[in-house]
């Protein structure tokens, strides 16, 4: 039995940085988050979460393709700071939606391959009482880690595309510093409890 144990162990351990790892980890993150719910309050799970994330999700990459060509117009000081606001939106998205435990679990069901030699984990949030819901991962690999560059909200609705549809539109329309103050208020309806399934 133990001979078993230290050999499954093993295993684990050989693939604890394969992008399946990566999103065990996120998930078992937010799964804490969740149980702490409103003991910790929206900057409990916020900064809880944050280092997690930082560490599974590529935020530059995404903070860069969330603006399509627009983001070559912006200078390096905005560029820099939409990296920051892009990252602070996504994980208050997190902590304001994963923000009580009522059973959940999450169920990884594969890794599969997908474009340009990245991978594809999916997952499944299931609800008791309520509809399950799809997570897929996108993870490429980025300084030889794997890392989170899109997540797909029930199966196929590709979550970065989303975000420069709205983006780039009001980036061209009003500029930067609109788009910084739009993006801002969203932080702060997530924070207030405002403004949740930006998801995720």
């Amino acid at each position: 039995m133990l001979a078993g144990t230290l050999a499954l162990a093993a295993v684990a351990g050989a693939d604890d940085t394969g992008p399946t790892a990566v999103v065990n980890r996120l998930n078992a993150a937010l799964l804490e988050a969740m149980k702490q719910g409103d003991t910790a309050g929206y900057q409990g799970r916020f900064d809880r979460l944050a280092p997690v994330m930082r560490q599974a999700f590529d935020f530059d990459y995404m903070a860069e393709k969330s603006l399509g060509n627009e983001w070559k117009s912006l200078s390096a000081a905005d560029q820099a700071k939409w990296r920051d606001l892009f990252s602070e939106f996504t994980i208050a998205n997190y902590a304001a939606n994963f923000d009580r435990f009522t059973g959940q679990r999450f169920d990884v069901l594969g890794e599969d391959p997908s474009v340009n030699d990245s991978k594809l984990v999916k997952t499944k949030v299931i609800s008791p009482g309520t509809n399950d819901v799809e997570l897929n991962y996108r993870l490429q690999k980025t300084g030889g880690a794997w890392r989170i560059i899109d997540v797909y909200l029930n199966g196929t609705v590709s979550e970065l595309a989303l975000r420069r549809s709205d983006y780039s539109s009001v980036l061209q329309r009003d500029g930067f510093d609109a788009l910084a103050t739009v993006v801002r208020g969203k932080i702060a309806d997530l924070a207030a409890g405002r403004g949740k399934r930006e998801h995720p």
